[in-house]
């Protein structure tokens, strides 16, 4: 398809596209028959290309002009499309429907869908929760009596019930159910989000209230403490074992090492040296204790609460764990992110957790703003007419269905021919059952989602001004692809003799360059190479040392040797080129990290190319020509109608705030 062929042309001309912006100054820079360029569009489309204005503010007078020349040439040929009524070309219009509905769909589920979602999500990481669950798990219950439980645990705790006891007795979480279903601190992007959204509504010591579902079962949730969150901290920790040097368990003896720990601490002693002298912990002991640095969770319960409350520098008493005895030192606290620093993260995090269910919801929207109607009736027309009939094979009985309407949008129909056409081709659904509602439902909403995405696409530009400038960017960049199309690249004619007369025009811009061959011998250690050189010097043969013992890559299979090639084409070919005579060979020099010995086995002057040798590079230059004068030609044309004039002068002004 065209944008295709285009999408680099697209870039190239980011220097001139954006003049559709409403010009606010009466400074007019420029005038091609009765159109007038103002400053402030000038202005517009130089910081578009530039990358900002503040950064075009800071360039010279001399590129504004050069910009301003090509920009005139730029607009005139902007007005010579529409005098070729390519705004209503069909080809082209089509071309641009259908690269709007391919970028328009991109650019919804980024700004959307996308976006607002990892700002959703960052703006709650700034927070954690410590949060307390009564899960109902529907295993053995089933559905509905696992729902009806759980909402009749809720009641009787909202109307006055112990949260803990309920929880003890009722959660299927029998590992937080002994704490009242103390879950610990959590942020956002850890737990489903239906759980999520309800814990992010609730304030500490509130119950929400309604029971909530997610893939593992019926949840009560209770939010017992909200914090500003740390991301991650820093800690050493001096580690008294239980387990003795016998390897026996010895909790008390354990207890009174860690209590004389801690009165040297606190008599004085350094902490490093107390690490060396008592830790038992192996991995951090040489580090001075030295855990790096840990997000919430990573550690055992009791050591992560105590560590997370501490401030930098601080060393705790003694924290007891399923390990032993702790003393901990935190080092340093990690501040939040910025959110351009964690903007890829939370992408990757939105997309496992959130994205679907906000990417459904919009459709649903979709659904509702387009009058989207499903024609039920012919769901069951097709469905009794598709016995055995699975997506991806041809339908037996497509006259008899093809006709019916399937769904309604936006004053669209589409058909069950429609729609099995599109099915058909989508390779997910291949091997479907299409007599089974469960599956062809699936098809049904994927297909009128993407549908009703394309719409929404057609329609943006009606409400958004950003897209609608993207869009306009690339309808003159359409334009102007087809201009140049016409009036130089399909006026560009290949005549073999034209190109034989040129290369005879110019055959001294047609020249190889001294060109050179040689071997090589490498080595990394130089006592190898010196016992190689002597070896040479002794009468051995060449190319049969460097077959045998050169150390580069790949040239052991070829002796050494390297085609010939430009003599400045690499430092290879430069220290090659030193030798003077065919057959000489250089003594061992420091070369490519390790030490070399060069042999010459061929040179050849600097000559003129034949015409066969030349006719590659000789036709594209002659094309490169032909296309220049062409474009001269066209730009003169076009000049000679608009007779185009710009006041230099006037642009001292851009950019200036009085």
């Amino acid at each position: 398809m065209l944008f295709r062929k285009i999408s680099y042309l697209i870039f190239t001309l980011t220097v001139l596209i954006n003049y559709c912006l409403i010009a606010q100054s009466d400074v007019t820079v420029g005038e091609f028959g009765k159109y007038k360029i103002q400053l402030d569009e000038f202005e517009n489309a130089y910081s578009k290309n530039i990358g900002g204005r503040d950064v075009a503010a800071n360039q010279s007078l001399e590129d504004y002009k050069n910009f301003m020349d090509l920009y005139m040439k730029f607009k005139m040929k902007l007005r010579d499309a529409e005098v070729r009524a390519y705004p209503k070309d069909p080809n082209l219009l089509k071309e641009l429907n259908e690269y709007q509905k391919q970028v328009g769909v991109s650019y919804i589920m980024e700004k959307e869908i996308t976006e607002p979602g990892i700002i959703k999500l960052y703006d709650r990481r700034k927070e954690e929760l410590r949060v307390s669950h009564i899960m109902i798990r529907p295993d053995t219950t089933g559905e509905d009596a696992a729902r009806d439980l759980a909402k009749s645990v809720l009641d009787s705790i909202l109307n006055g019930s112990d949260w803990d006891a309920m929880a003890l007795k009722h959660s299927d979480d029998r590992f937080s159910a002994p704490t009242g279903g103390d879950i610990y601190f959590v942020s956002g992007g850890l737990l489903p989000i239906e759980f999520e959204d309800a814990m992010y509504s609730l304030q500490p010591g509130e119950i929400y209230g309604d029971v909530v579902k997610t893939r593992y079962g019926y949840h009560l949730i209770k939010v017992t403490k909200r914090n500003n969150r740390t991301p991650k901290i820093k800690a050493s920790h001096i580690l008294i074992s239980y387990t003795n040097a016998q390897g026996q368990i010895d909790s008390a003896a354990a207890k009174l090492t860690a209590d004389s720990v801690l009165a040297q601490l606190n008599a004085g002693v350094s902490f490093d040296d107390l690490v060396q002298k008592y830790s038992d912990d192996t991995g951090t002991k040489e580090k001075g204790g030295d855990l790096g640095y840990f997000e919430r969770r990573m550690m055992v319960k009791e050591f992560d609460e105590k560590a997370f409350n501490m401030q930098v520098g601080e060393v705790s008493g003694l924290v007891q764990t399923n390990f032993g005895y702790h003393i901990i030192k935190l080092t340093d606290r990690m501040p939040m992110l910025s959110f351009d620093e964690e903007k890829e993260e939370l992408r990757n995090t939105y997309k496992k957790q959130q994205y679907q269910v906000d990417y459904d919801k919009y459709i649903e929207s979709l659904r509702s703003k387009y009058n989207y109607d499903l024609n039920e009736q012919s769901i069951d027309l097709l469905i009794e007419k598709s016995d055995s009939i699975r997506f991806g094979m041809t339908h037996p009985r497509l006259d008899e269905i093809k006709d019916a309407v399937l769904f309604s949008f936006a004053d669209k129909s589409i058909t069950v021919g429609d729609f099995l056409l599109t099915a058909n081709s989508n390779s997910s659904f291949t091997g479907k059952q299409m007599f089974n509602k469960d599956e062809l439902m699936i098809a049904v909403n994927k297909i009128s989602g993407d549908m009703l995405l394309e719409e929404d696409a057609l329609n943006l530009s009606k409400s958004n001004k950003e897209f609608a400038a993207l869009m306009d960017d690339y309808r003159s960049g359409i334009f102007i692809f087809k201009l140049q199309e016409e009036e130089v690249w399909n006026k560009v004619k290949f005549d073999s003799t034209n190109v034989y007369a040129h290369w005879e025009k110019n055959q001294e811009k047609f020249a190889w360059p001294e060109r050179v061959a040689f071997n090589e011998i490498f080595s990394m250690r130089d006592s190898l190479i010196n016992k190689y050189y002597l070896m040479l010097e002794a009468g051995a043969d060449f190319d049969s040392l460097a077959a045998m013992f050169t150390e580069r890559q790949g040239k052991r299979e070829v002796s050494g040797r390297y085609e010939l090639q430009d003599v400045n084409f690499s430092d290879l070919s430069r220290e090659a080129n030193k030798l003077k005579n065919v057959g000489d060979y250089s003594k061992p020099i420091p070369f490519s990290g390790g030490h070399s010995i060069f042999k010459l086995t061929e040179r050849i002057p600097a000559t003129l190319k034949t015409f066969p040798e030349a006719k590659a590079e000789v036709s594209g230059q002659y094309q490169e020509q032909m296309s220049k004068n062409l474009e001269n030609e066209y730009l003169k044309s076009l000049e000679e109608r608009y007779h185009p004039v710009i006041y230099y002068d006037r642009l001292e002004k851009a950019f200036k705030t009085e």
